[in-house]
């Protein structure tokens, strides 16, 4: 039996398909401006900032920083930059926690290196640290080479490097070609699986947010979680501690050489 369609049918389906079309165009067009006028709003920012920074209008600068951050999200670029505007107005202790801020997303930033050790020079606390045994100094100054991201890519390139490897071995009839493809597969799964180690570290370390800087210009550390807790030593703000516990607003904190006691935890703020 041979159906025919109408001509009228044929007619709607063919409207409709295109009036579909324009609807998608019509969806596109909105998002693409969309993002467009987003990162055109994003740039004013930046603009605004990098214009107030030089013409040393510092908290104009911060401001204008702050706000990308909230509305654009942050990246080490942006920390750096902060770190940058709070150190010329010469509040230190914000300067060290934005640069900090900056080298946990990107520890291979060697500016903000130099700079962070710059701020602490103004602060009050000198603590020498305890060093941790040599490997461990070695594989957290190997984590820190590159960002996440990069030890990421960097397992993707020697993954695929790993499988080219074995396509070779498998492929090749010629001895010496089958050889390299071998060792070569053998190499780079190796390479690919640390980087994925060091990626993992990296991400940790990230999440684990365990650091803080002190704020407040000068704190008591006690031997409990009170007020009445027995005053073991004052540190002062910009020293950078490690949080290891919280209590009903209380922080334990650790010093670089060990010391630990409790101090309330609104005079800190993590980096």
């Amino acid at each position: 039996m041979i159906v025919i369609i109408p001509n009228y049918r044929i007619k709607d389906r063919f409207e409709q398909l295109i009036m579909s079309k324009y609807i998608l165009a019509l969806i596109s067009l909105v998002l693409v401006s969309f993002g467009f006028g987003k990162a055109s709003a994003q740039q004013d920012l930046l603009d605004t900032a990098a214009a107030a920074y030089d013409s040393t209008h510092f908290q104009q600068a911060i401001d204008a920083y702050e706000q990308i951050a909230v509305q654009y999200g942050v990246n080490p670029e942006l920390f750096y930059n902060l770190g940058n505007a709070y150190y010329k107005q010469k509040n230190y202790p914000k300067a060290i926690l934005n640069y900090e801020r900056c080298l946990l997303y990107d520890p291979s930033n060697v500016d903000a290196k130099e700079n962070v050790e710059l701020a602490r020079l103004q602060c009050v606390d000198k603590i020498e640290a305890i060093e941790p045994m040599f490997f461990v100094t070695w594989g957290n100054s190997i984590r820190d080479s590159f960002s996440c991201d990069t030890w990421g890519t960097l397992a993707i390139i020697f993954f695929l490097l790993f499988i080219a490897g074995c396509g070779t071995y498998f492929f090749s009839h010629r001895t010496s070609r089958r050889k390299l493809g071998f060792y070569s597969a053998l190499l780079t799964i190796v390479l690919s699986l640390i980087c994925i180690h060091y990626a993992g570290a990296q991400r940790d370390h990230i999440l684990q947010r365990d650091y803080a800087i002190v704020m407040t210009p000068s704190v008591i550390v006690r031997a409990s979680p009170a007020e009445s807790g027995t005053q073991l030593f004052t540190i002062h703000e910009g020293l950078k501690v490690r949080v290891r516990s919280t209590l009903s607003g209380w922080s334990e904190i650790e010093l670089t050489d060990g010391q630990v006691g409790w101090m309330p935890s609104e005079g800190l703020e993590v980096i």
